[in-house]
């Protein structure tokens, strides 16, 4: 025990130490502050991932959740219209933007990719703050969190909002060096990423209280008389503000209670679901439970939909004073994520994260609150960005909006071949027209297949061609409970 706690001691001497040799590499006086104040969170995290031993959650010891604890959102309250423009004034809505569209086959970042009717993530963000706006009469705020990879383009991308209704800020969140496995030191000789650039990185969205009280922002905000921040992330698209959400935590009810300071939306988990993270009650305060936490033993305990019946969307709405108040006090609490990652130089290197919604058990007066699976549409693979570019959804002032005409409310489960759909350019060549989806329940892909005109997909349908094959689906098509294999090959005469 003696020799571990003198090894831990050392390597945050030794940290310290090259954190200050990266730290006189820097081009300016003001470029060596705004680096040092980054670098003493990632000291602060380091210190943390060095010390803490033993799991941070013992399974016996988690608690049943209580009907307080996660509120209904059929039971909310929707505000009159003469309150919404008063109540929507109060509020600050920020979107994770420090993505890159690498996963998808895209450069830049992802909240540039075209999602809709040749609209990207941000163009449809803008469009329903805007029209919130417009409609209300109200000074809804948008903020931006960047990251050091996707600044310099959103940048340039903004410019285009301008002559909109909708004040728009940006911030970055912190740069961190990745550390070397072995040595557990920064692998980076300089603090430039456009010399060094695989030294370093975003570290996850955790990142996001230290870097908006940092940016200046959040004091800003709290003196404009702004009340609450919307969080979510860009690739998101049901994760718009939502008005009855707003009146629960800032309408005249609210003020009759003790203040909500921190509020998760959850919904109910489906088998799709399971790696998601879950609310517990845990030392009778909320905590938010993540796969990485539990013990092997109980893995599939905490997969199974019956005994965890909900999931963390990642939209949070944060009481801005309360945010000012934890970041000051250093009195915010998040688990450290450990990320082994190897370089393509082969040196394996760790990156420390946190998650934004493991601060919930810093707030006081947390609660979750289950919401229509609608609310949760994120767009992490072409799989998913079918769905959305397929008439299953109708776009209406940036929001995407499940069709009438679908029967059931679920949205079918997507399954396309990584080899030949994975990347966007690919993936839209594929498809002469995107297929009519209403009554599809489940769609699975493989191989060289692609899709003609006016197609239309139905019940269950499983499409694979075999190494070497090649399927075309003709134009007009039906497919309802089928089947497809071997080898379909139309051609131009």
């Amino acid at each position: 025990m003696e020799f571990k706690e003198l090894t831990k001691k050392d390597a945050q001497t030794q940290l310290s130490h090259e954190i200050q040799k990266l730290l006189q590499t820097c081009v300016s006086t003001a470029a060596r502050e705004s680096a040092a104040q980054e670098l003493e969170g990632f000291e602060r995290l380091f210190g943390r991932f060095i010390n803490e031993a033993g799991p941070s959650v013992h399974w016996d010891q988690i608690q049943k959740l209580d009907d307080e604890a996660v509120r209904q959102y059929s039971d909310l309250q929707r505000p009159s219209d003469e309150e919404l423009s008063k109540l929507l004034d109060k509020l600050v809505v920020v979107k994770l933007n420090g993505g890159l569209g690498t996963s998808m086959g895209c450069q830049g970042p992802k909240s540039v990719i075209p999602v809709r009717s040749e609209l990207t993530f941000l163009d449809l963000t803008v469009q329903q703050i805007e029209h919130l706006n417009r409609t209300y009469n109200s000074s809804v705020a948008l903020v931006l969190m960047n990251s050091f990879n996707t600044d310099e383009d959103t940048q340039k991308v903004i410019r285009k909002y301008q002559g909109l209704n909708v004040k728009l800020y940006t911030f970055n969140q912190s740069r961190y060096p990745r550390i070397n496995k072995e040595s557990l030191m920064p692998i980076g000789r300089t603090m430039g990423t456009d010399t060094d650039l695989e030294a370093w990185y975003p570290p996850g969205h955790g990142d996001f209280y230290e870097a908006f009280s940092n940016s200046g922002l959040l004091q800003e905000f709290i003196n404009q008389g702004k009340e609450y921040v919307f969080i979510s992330n860009i690739d998101n698209l049901g994760a718009t503000v939502d008005l009855n959400i707003l009146n629960f935590l800032v309408g005249e009810e609210a003020q009759q209670q003790p203040p909500c300071e921190f509020l998760m939306e959850v919904t109910d988990k489906t088998r799709a679901d399971v790696k998601g993270g879950t609310l517990i009650k845990y030392d009778n305060k909320l905590r938010l439970l993540e796969i990485a936490q539990v013990p092997k033993d109980h893995l599939e305990d905490f997969k199974s939909v019956k005994t965890f019946k909900i999931f963390n969307t990642n939209n949070l709405w944060i009481k801005l004073d309360a945010m000012a108040r934890v970041v000051q006090n250093q009195s915010l609490d998040m688990e450290v994520i450990i990320n082994h990652k190897t370089l393509d130089n082969g040196l394996n290197i760790i990156q420390l994260e946190q998650a934004v919604g493991a601060a919930v058990k810093s707030f006081n007066g947390a609660h979750g609150i289950n919401v229509p699976r609608s609310r949760f549409l994120p767009v992490k693979k072409t799989d998913d960005l079918l769905l959305v570019m397929s008439n299953l959804y109708r776009l209406q002032n940036g929001a995407l909006i499940m069709s009438p005409l679908r029967m059931f409310p679920t949205t079918p489960l997507v399954k396309l071949g990584p080899n030949h759909f994975a990347r966007v350019k690919e993936f839209l060549k594929r498809f002469a027209s995107v297929p009519d989806m209403l009554e599809l329940d489940h769609l699975t892909v493989s191989g060289d297949v692609t899709f003609g005109k006016g197609v239309s997909l139905r019940g269950t349908v499983i499409i694979i061609a075999n190494h070497g094959d090649r399927i075309d689906i003709p134009p007009g098509a039906i497919l309802e409970n089928k089947i497809v294999s071997g080898n379909l090959r139309i051609l131009d005469h």
